[in-house]
């Protein structure tokens, strides 16, 4: 009686995709209820160490050390933040200095144009006006999508440090429901299951942190030779925007070009800085990523772009930083369960040398 059925292929990946879509829809439909809560859950597996430490070997009591572990954390955080509003706040000194250079870079920009393009100042001017008309129509419409997303931030800012509390204090809770749920038989998979995703997790956010002090360090050199003011905090934000991915590094890029004018309007300043980003980016791409990222998550190039991009599409920069771990759960998930396993191994960077068929043929008795 208990004998299980087999299905067709076609009945499984019916199944298989259906669950997919129904979590995508899920997701993009409560992407503001459940985009805090996974990024809680990601800070969660990040200060387990560090929770249970507190409560084995300093003898803290569940609720004393997972408040500690929110609060270094949420210290840590404040920490450059008042370390980037300082040096804002020496920045915005500048003020004048900025208006002046970016006049003059101005100009001569309209310089070029004009010798190399042979469109006049005057006609220039015309169309930076148009623009500036369309700009101010949508104004109303863009200040109250800015209003809108500061709200979203500081709710998530208020409500995940709260998730983060909750996910360290009801730990062993959430274990027990996914023993009650998972048939004996696959305890010791679901075992597996949770100890790799909590490694997974734990290493490759670590690997991001590291990623971005050697971005952070390297940037901030590179700004030093060529002479940018303000280089460590030029250098710290190219650090924090470089995990956002891809668009990241092109908005740092563009902060920096912007700071840059507040020592010198000279293009051989802006031409460094391109040339100091490029370089960084490349040692990033080349080195650091292969070396420090991939090694720690096995996921290959096209299905992290493509789950980045859907992640971005769906929730926004934090579904695009939320893809790379959400994948590499389903891929452990993937690669634990018999039936899901060549998924796992489709998601996976392993590359074989030489692929040939192996087909039996079968004899003709005459």
């Amino acid at each position: 009686m208990n004998q299980k059925l087999p299905f067709p292929f076609y009945v499984k990946f019916s199944c298989i995709l259906l669950i997919l879509i129904s979590f995508s829809v899920i997701f993009c439909i409560g992407k503001d209820i459940i985009t805090p809560v996974l990024m809680a859950f990601l800070l969660a597996v990040l200060l387990l160490p560090l929770f249970t430490f507190l409560n084995t070997k300093f003898k803290f009591s569940r609720h004393f050390a997972a408040i500690m572990c929110v609060l270094l954390f949420a210290s840590f955080i404040i920490g450059i933040l008042v370390f980037i509003s300082y040096q804002v706040t020496d920045m915005a000194n500048d003020v004048e200095t900025i208006k002046k250079n970016v006049n003059s870079f101005i100009i001569d920009i309209h310089k070029y144009i004009k010798d190399n393009f042979n469109i006049s100042i005057g006609e220039q001017k015309k169309y930076i006006d148009n623009v500036t008309k369309d700009s101010v129509k949508d104004g109303k419409a863009t200040i109250g999508s800015a209003i809108i997303s500061i709200s979203d931030l500081l709710l998530d800012c208020t409500i995940i440090p709260i998730y983060t509390f909750l996910f360290l204090l009801y730990k062993d809770h959430f274990i027990l429901f996914l023993v009650k749920l998972i048939n004996k038989e696959n305890h010791s998979t679901l075992k597996d299951i949770l100890s790799q995703i909590k490694v997974s997790i734990n290493n490759y956010i670590v690997s991001l942190i590291l990623e971005m002090i050697v971005v952070s360090v390297l940037t901030s050199l590179g700004l030093w030779i060529i002479g940018v003011k303000y280089f460590i905090l030029l250098g710290l934000i190219t650090g924090l925007l470089n995990l956002i991915p891809y668009i990241g590094i092109f908005a740092a890029g563009i902060i920096t070009l912007f700071a840059s004018l507040t020592g010198t309007s000279e293009t051989s300043i802006i031409v460094g800085i391109l040339v100091v980003n490029i370089i960084v980016q490349l040692i990033d791409n080349n080195i650091l990523v292969p070396l420090i990222i991939n090694s720690k998550v096995e996921i290959n190039a096209f299905v992290s772009i493509l789950g980045i991009i859907i992640g971005g599409a769906a929730a926004g920069i934090s579904g695009m930083f939320l893809a790379i771990p959400l994948l590499a759960i389903l891929k452990i998930i993937f690669d634990k369960i018999e039936p899901l396993e060549p998924w796992g191994y489709l998601m996976g960077n392993h590359m074989p040398k030489k692929f040939a068929w192996r087909i039996r043929r079968l004899k003709v008795e005459n």
